[in-house]
């Protein structure tokens, strides 16, 4: 099983948004990119609403059939280790192997000796093609690199191994993902990282690394966007190198999580794609969660009345909810509107506040943030919530194709918003 060039993460939280978000792609297709599509739900996700991993599955199929899709598509099992993989193994055939947690861990002596002595090879100036700089290459450096992820990697190599086990080698993509820890890997560490991987036998598509600055939810890239630029071409530079070196798969590439939104870094991406002629996987997670409730507040009435409910859950909530999400938002509290303020709102001026224009004076970073993370209050509704979204499944659905058709998939991958 061979992932595509381009693809992207379609999270669908409430699992009824699959065609509406096919047809974006389908649309882009007609526009000039073939863009695959990869069904995402984390296990955190399938607890806090009480779904299995089996209806993304059903979802992703519908959709297919529904829309005459007619490439591949694939359902990923997002951020599992060895404690949740087991749910994923009969419906998943994307495996995003979160190692996160076991950055800086140490593993044996002896394995960080074996590590340092197979790359005594790379020890001076190390120098990549793209990359316009040599990179310092120690046997310090070298043993911080085995400290910091060699433990990560073998643990990422177990859950390879038990997936592989259960479904046959060649028969899913593996990712490993470590994006969500406080420092970016630099490029130096990304080979040496990517180095491991061929070690553990691992034969990873994907990569997502940590970038400088912040991926936040929902909200646009926050930090350089010069050294992001810099940051991602040389990280495209050594994924291309360590493929020749390590003999990693051929179609090996960089993957971007919590993705969606960073409209300033798309025009870069794009530009850099097109330099090193490369592909990317983009995970845009939550976004069509947010514009489910946007679909509600056009709606107005009921719907509208149980967007604003959702609101005024989420920010009594405030702790609970943003826990499990601390890293990945950035929410100044004190500057929230107040439930009793929004509960007065039009449609019109909840949709300023929550769409993504940040032309719009009135867009409110914060909320848009908040309501983010407050879907499981949306999930507690029950029937309620999701009888609205079947009711006003119209609205919803062109603005989850709008939102992945236009403003994602047209600059990332066409490079015009024209």
């Amino acid at each position: 099983m061979i992932l595509e060039k381009y693809s992207i993460g379609v999270g669908d939280r409430f699992v009824r948004e699959g065609a509406a978000q096919l047809r974006a792609l389908q649309m882009v297709e007609k526009a000039g990119a073939t863009v695959v599509p990869v069904w995402n739900k984390s296990n955190r996700e399938h607890v806090i609403i009480g779904t299995v991993p089996d209806s993304v599955r059903t979802e992703a199929d519908a959709a297919v059939k529904t829309c005459g899709w007619k490439h591949s598509y694939y359902v990923d099992a997002d951020h599992i280790g060895l404690a949740t993989v087991d749910r994923f193994v009969a419906s998943s055939n994307f495996f995003t192997i979160d190692v996160a947690d076991f950055i800086g861990k140490p593993t044996s002596p002896e394995n960080i000796d074996a590590f340092v002595s197979s790359m005594m090879g790379y020890i001076g100036k190390l120098s990549i093609p793209g990359i316009d700089r040599q990179l310092d290459v120690s046997k310090e450096f070298l043993r911080s690199v085995g400290e910091k992820y060699l433990y990560a990697i073998e643990q990422a190599g177990a859950v390879y191994r038990h997936i592989a086990a259960a479904k046959g080698v060649g028969n899913f993509v593996p990712e490993v993902s470590a994006d969500e820890t406080n420092a970016p890997q630099t490029p130096a560490e990304l080979f040496f990282i990517l180095a491991a991987v061929a070690r553990e036998g691992i034969p990873i598509q994907t990569i997502a690394p940590k970038f400088t600055g912040s991926f936040l939810k929902g909200v646009d890239y926050v930090g350089s966007v010069n050294q992001f630029k810099q940051e991602f071409e040389d990280d495209l530079a050594v994924i291309k190198f360590a493929i020749e070196r390590f003999s990693l798969p051929k179609n090996l590439k960089l993957s971007v999580h919590s993705g969606s939104d960073k409209f300033s870094l798309y025009p870069i991406i794009h530009r850099a794609l097109k330099k090193f002629d490369a592909g990317i996987h983009l995970k845009t997670a939550g976004t069509t969660w947010l514009e489910e409730v946007i679909g509600l507040a056009a709606a107005g009435g009921e719907a509208l009345q149980v967007a604003k409910e959702v609101y005024a859950a989420s920010y009594d909530r405030y702790d609970e909810l943003c826990k499990p999400y601390l890293t990945v938002i950035d929410i100044d509290r004190a500057a929230l509107p107040t439930p009793k303020a929004v509960s007065g709102w039009t449609s019109e001026e909840f949709l300023q506040a929550i769409r993504h224009d940040q032309s719009c004076k009135n867009f409110d970073r914060n909320l848009r943030q908040l309501i983010h993370v407050g879907y499981k209050v949306a999930a507690e509704m029950g029937n309620r919530f999701t009888d609205l979204l079947d009711r006003h499944s119209e609205i919803i659905g062109q603005n989850v194709t709008d939102n992945i058709y236009r403003r994602h998939l047209v600059p990332l991958f066409l490079g015009s918003v024209d």
